[in-house]
């Protein structure tokens, strides 16, 4: 296993915002000195503006390199752009190291799936793991299979990419809160499974094992996932109800799909993210 980390994307933060890239430093911190698994550490990839171009707008990113903030849940920070720009990175070369028989985890900020064409929000500026998909497409992987357990249904995942060939989209995620999309399935190609918030963990675990089910009937020849932690039942953001040992669970049953697979950080705000994070990548390495 592969952890794909870039410190500097804690650089930016707002005192009073609920994403706090610090967290990133504990979950590092904690997987550099752990020891049960055996980890490798790489740097996230320069980026080119015309891989960037594949899932927005030349308008989008001129936007993203300006001065104010997009929405009131995203601001502006000084270099948001470069940090946005190396959160890209960090998908791709994970999706790289997956294709070349490594299992890898990009744990950087910021976050991504909520970010669409032409619009940055939910703390997202770039569509991170649309456009590592679309990279492998283009480098002529058959089929990728985008499989979301962030407790905020992926809008701009699925903006990106419904209706492409060769790309599914499932996602699993609270139906009652931000952003308010992926209550049904869109594009023939993007498929939803929205959960009440409060429910108890055996519907969430339902749930997730329908998700699965359709990432499987998809046929991959490469799974990416976004990994957001924030289902958690301590999780100050939403309402789920997954506990810490469900994250070791979900881990085991993507890898029990036997396809190369690569996972990309998306939120995730409890103090519990660095052991959410650990259990997760045991039950990936079948530990």
């Amino acid at each position: 296993m592969t952890i794909v980390y870039d410190p500097r994307c804690s650089e930016y933060h707002q005192p009073s915002h609920p994403e706090k890239p610090s967290r990133v430093l504990r979950t590092a911190h904690l997987l550099r000195y752990q020891l049960s698994l055996l980890l490798d550490w790489a740097a996230p990839l320069v980026i080119e503006d015309s891989l960037l171009l594949r899932g927005h707008s030349e308008e989008h990113l001129r936007r993203v390199g300006e001065v104010g903030d997009f929405d009131a849940d995203t601001p502006w920070y000084s270099r948001i752009e470069e940090h946005a720009r190396r959160g890209v990175g960090g998908a791709v070369r994970a999706m790289e190291l997956a294709l070349s028989g490594q299992p890898a985890f990009s744990l950087m900020r910021p976050p991504g799936h909520h970010a669409e064409r032409e619009r940055a929000m939910g703390f997202c500026y770039y569509s991170s793991i649309a456009l590592a998909a679309l990279e492998a497409r283009a480098r002529g992987v058959a089929s990728v299979t985008v499989f979301d357990f962030d407790v905020h249904h992926g809008n701009g995942t699925e903006h990106i990419l419904s209706g492409i060939d060769g790309v599914t989209y499932v996602s699993v995620h609270q139906g009652d809160t931000y952003p308010g999309t992926g209550l049904s399935d869109v594009g023939g190609n993007c498929f939803n499974i929205p959960v009440t918030g409060g429910s108890p963990r055996t519907v969430w675990r339902e749930a997730l094992m329908v998700g699965l089910a359709k990432v499987q009937a998809s046929k991959p020849a490469l799974i990416g996932v976004s990994a957001g932690f924030d289902a958690y039942e301590k999780d100050p953001l939403a309402d789920g109800g997954l506990e810490r040992e469900d994250f070791r669970w979900l881990g085991g049953q993507i890898r029990s799909l036997g396809v190369p697979v690569f996972s990309v950080l998306e939120g995730g705000y409890s103090l519990d993210l660095p052991d959410l994070t650990l259990l997760y990548l045991l039950g990936l390495e079948g530990k």
